[in-house]
């Protein structure tokens, strides 16, 4: 093999090695700052987990600002956050079958639309910053209304509540509840 060859395929090799890590290390340290939680409910004999990234506010200003209003938000931080139901269930009257599903919203002022889709993404941006969410894929999308919380909430926050259970979705000052149930 010659010498050229030789030396291109060893610095093509240290350069993936180097990517590889460099790209481990650079995503350890974006959950640092947004870490993974994982939480399940129990809502009418179903079970509900939630794969979730928690980002904090730091005296930012959210909606509107670092979320946009009107744009596709993948609804927390780093890969999409996923919401898996081990049976059927209703999210806003809709029905919604057993399986796993990334959740999406479109923050506006006065109302959200929460959206429940069917395809898994690696992450949940693409290297523009732009959501990586084919709209093709939707399988449930409801439109809830805002509800303006008295104080901010630092981390961003998924959980089930209530009676009838809601799926709460809060950060800042700011809180959407879509009903469940079977």
């Amino acid at each position: 093999m010659p010498k050229f060859l030789k030396g291109l395929l060893i610095g093509a090799a240290v350069l993936a090695v180097l990517g590889y890590f460099g790209f481990g290390y650079m995503k350890s340290q974006t959950k640092k700052a947004s870490p993974e939680e994982v939480v399940t409910f129990q809502v009418d004999g179903a079970s509900i987990t939630v794969d979730y990234s928690r980002p904090s506010k730091k005296e930012r200003v959210i909606f509107g600002e670092l979320v946009p209003y009107g744009k596709v938000w993948r609804t927390g931080a780093n890969e999409a956050t996923t919401i898996s139901i081990d049976k059927a269930i209703t999210v806003g009257g809709a029905a919604l079958a057993a399986g796993t599903y990334t959740l999406w919203t479109i923050p506006q002022i006065d109302t959200w639309t929460v959206i429940f889709n069917t395809k898994m993404y690696p992450w949940g941006v693409n290297y523009d910053g732009e959501p990586q969410r084919d709209p093709t894929a939707d399988m449930v999308k409801v439109e809830v209304p805002v509800e303006n919380l008295p104080g901010p909430v630092e981390q961003f926050t998924i959980a089930v509540e209530g009676d009838p259970a809601a799926l709460i979705l809060k950060w800042d000052q700011v809180q959407v509840s879509v009903p469940i149930g079977q």
